[in-house]
C-alpha cells in the first residue's frame, strides 16, 4: 500500500546541518498530509453542525447506534475506540437532545442498552458521513504493517511536539477521551 509521500531516495539524509532536497520534499509532503487530514476532519465536523447541530462525535455516536442499536453503552464505546466514561457524555447530551434513549436491563442493573429515538433517526437520514468513522474502517482494514508505520508515525509527531501525557481531546469537540493504554477491559460495569 502506498501511504501518502514516502520518499525513498538515495542521500535522502540530513547531513552536516544542511538539509538535502529529498528530505526537505518528504518534510513537505508529510505536512501537506498533515494538513490534509485536519482539513477534511474539520469539514465533515462543520458540515454535520451546519446540518444537525451536532459535534463530529456525537455525529459518530448517532451513526454507529444506527448499524447496531440497541447495544449496551461498552460495546458502543468499543465500537467508536473511545473510554466508557467518554461515550457516556457524549450520550448525555445526545439523550438532552431527544436523540437517543438508554434503558437499564431488570434482570442486571449494570446492564444499559442505548438506542435512537424517533428523532434520532430522522436525524440520521439527513446527515452527511462522518470522518472518524471513515478513518476507523480505514485503519481496521489496513495490514498489520500499514497499521504499525501510521501509528509509529504519529507517535513520533506526538513526540516532536511534546504531548505525550495530553489527554486526547476528541477531533473538533471539546471532549476528552482517557486514552488506551492497551491494557485490558477498563469498564467497571456494563455501563462503563
Amino acid at each position: 500500500m502506498n501511504i501518502g509521500c514516502l520518499v525513498r531516495q538515495e542521500g535522502f539524509c540530513n547531513t552536516g546541518g544542511h538539509m538535502n532536497a529529498g528530505r526537505k520534499k518528504a518534510i513537505a509532503c508529510a505536512f501537506d498530509n498533515l494538513r490534509r487530514v485536519v482539513q477534511v476532519v474539520h469539514g465533515y465536523s462543520k458540515r454535520a453542525e451546519h446540518v444537525a447541530g451536532l459535534t463530529g462525535p456525537q455525529l459518530w455516536a448517532i451513526k454507529v447506534l444506527a448499524e447496531s442499536a440497541p447495544i449496551m453503552v461498552s460495546d458502543l464505546a468499543r465500537r467508536m475506540y473511545l473510554h466508557p466514561s467518554t461515550v457516556i457524555g457524549i450520550l448525555d447530551r445526545l439523550e438532552t437532545r431527544g436523540l437517543v434513549t438508554r434503558t437499564r436491563s431488570k434482570e442486571d442493573r449494570r446492564v444499559v442498552t442505548v438506542g435512537l429515538t424517533r428523532s434520532g433517526k430522522g436525524t440520521i437520514k439527513r446527515v452527511p458521513v462522518v470522518a472518524q468513522g471513515l478513518l476507523l474502517k480505514g485503519l481496521e482494514e489496513l495490514s498489520d504493517h500499514d497499521l504499525k508505520v501510521i501509528s509509529e508515525g504519529l507517535g513520533l509527531l506526538v513526540n516532536i511536539l511534546g504531548a505525550q501525557r495530553m489527554p486526547p481531546q476528541l477531533l473538533f469537540s471539546d471532549e476528552m477521551n482517557i486514552p488506551h493504554d492497551g491494557g485490558g477491559d477498563e469498564t467497571a460495569t456494563q455501563e462503563g
